[in-house]
């Protein structure tokens, strides 16, 4: 176990370096970190809630297996003690209980789907899958009725937010933007020049994206006011290779799933430490270092267990994070 934890450490401290050695190449173009970014301040730190913090990160035999009846899941959602995923082999949706795994299928006819949203209504629920095989953005509810169209001008969709009652944000990673997606209405661009932009999550006033294509550029973020205008892109994290899923968790931390050479690790930072210098992977608490294979889909329920699996394999782990 000593050797273990030995281990561990050096992996810790070397954690800025790992992307050059790494053997999974991004979702599009990689480039080298070659530029730094200054530690927060000691004024900023302080000026932070009193948060957990981690003695060490969750290591892989930590993590409680469930064993679901999917067997190329990709995106993942908790909502209301159950995980929705969707499969890309047989172009369905499957409910699993994530507690037993005991698995059903929800609904045909998504083809793929790297991140979903759930959304609570009056009668039940919506869920909201932008699939990059298709190109379409589209909506299943609690009926279980075919899913329904929503958009069909997108190119390659990943990531989705939602930005009010009549929109969505969501990455692009083919043409590298954010578009602006209504539910009725045509699709607009409202942040370009991107590097493969994955994961996206919505804060209040501000929007957190990772840049799975660029370790450089990482995680960033802008912000938006009410009358619709935006902010630049500003860096948020640099120096955390592969980024795919991010999100919010209860706790106030943004989690996100990267790659450390060919494993799938889940990481966290304190959004506002990181706003106004940028936070570096040095700043980045190690959540889980696991032994699964990179790219990790991630979500994390109202009570903080955060379920991961490696996408395209049927097992799915999960942990509870302290509160």
């Amino acid at each position: 176990m000593k050797i273990i934890a030995l281990f561990v450490m050096f992996l810790l401290s070397a954690q800025g370096y790992a992307q050059d050695a790494t053997k999974d190449p991004p979702p599009s173009e990689t480039e080298d970190i070659t530029e730094t970014v200054p530690a927060n301040s000691d004024a900023a730190n302080a000026a932070a809630p009193q948060l957990t913090v981690l003695e060490s990160p969750f290591l892989q035999s930590d993590l409680e297996l469930i064993v679901g009846n999917v067997q190329r899941p990709n995106g993942i959602v908790w909502f209301e003690d159950t995980i929705y995923t969707v499969c890309n082999g047989d172009w369905t949706i499957y409910k699993i209980d994530d507690r037993t795994g005991d698995t059903i299928t929800y609904v045909f006819g998504v083809r793929n789907g790297n991140s979903i949203v759930a959304e609570a209504t009056e009668a039940g629920f919506d869920l909201w899958v932008p699939d990059p095989d298709s190109g379409a953005l589209w909506k299943v509810d609690q009926r279980r009725a075919a899913p329904e169209s929503v958009q069909t001008d997108l190119e390659a969709p990943w990531g989705i937010t939602r930005l009010d009652r009549d929109s969505f944000l969501i990455t692009d990673t083919r043409s590298n933007s954010i578009m602006l997606v209504p539910i009725n209405g045509a699709p607009s661009t409202v942040q370009s020049e991107l590097r493969a932009p994955t994961g996206i999550v919505r804060d209040g006033n501000r929007v957190y994206f990772a840049n799975g294509g660029s370790a450089r550029r990482g995680i960033e973020f802008f912000e938006y006011a009410e009358d619709g205008s935006l902010s630049a892109v500003q860096p948020l994290v640099s120096g955390v290779q592969n980024t795919t899923n991010i999100l919010m968790g209860a706790d106030g931390y943004l989690y996100f799933s990267y790659a450390l050479g060919t494993r799938g690790v889940v990481g966290r930072v304190y959004p506002p430490n990181c706003l106004v210098y940028g936070c570096s992977n040095q700043d980045v608490e190690m959540v889980v270092f696991s032994d699964i294979p990179a790219p990790l889909a991630i979500a994390v329920s109202d009570d903080l267990r955060l379920f991961l699996h490696s996408r395209f394999k049927p097992e799915f782990y999960w942990v509870q994070l302290p509160a």
